[in-house]
């Protein structure tokens, strides 16, 4: 059973950099897309970026398009989320999902598709 593991965040100034790493153990990550998605407090999670298994389509919400790249290395079965530009709205905590979806080149944002979660990490840009 895959399992995801989560790694980075932190607490940034608006406008710095972070970058959250998401580490897949127990299967390969080759059939698996992945997407993230972030909930602040109050709200609703929702899908910001995704990234299909073999990393040639992506996708972003646009609230990050153009700050956010996703990208993904299935021999180290691992995925990023390069985020630029931080404002204090992108305050959230982040998650991570996989979603099996074999050879099919594609990544969806909709949260229900997804079963399989890392843990969560908290990203925090201060004004």
């Amino acid at each position: 059973q895959l399992q995801l593991v989560q790694s980075g965040g932190g607490l940034v100034q608006s406008g710095g950099s972070l970058r959250v790493s998401c580490v897949a153990s127990g299967s390969i990550l080759d059939y698996y897309s992945i997407a993230w998605f972030r909930q602040a407090p109050g709200k609703a999670r929702e899908g910001i970026s995704c990234i299909s298994s073999k990393g040639g389509v992506t996708n972003y919400a646009d609230a990050v398009k153009g700050r956010f790249t996703i990208s993904r290395d299935n021999a180290k079965n691992t995925v990023w989320l390069q985020m630029d530009s931080l404002k204090p709205e992108d305050t959230a905590l982040y998650y991570c999902a996989a979603l099996n979806v074999g050879m099919v080149s594609q990544c969806t944002l909709s949260l229900y598709e997804y079963n399989l979660w890392g843990q969560g990490t908290q990203v925090t840009v201060s004004s």
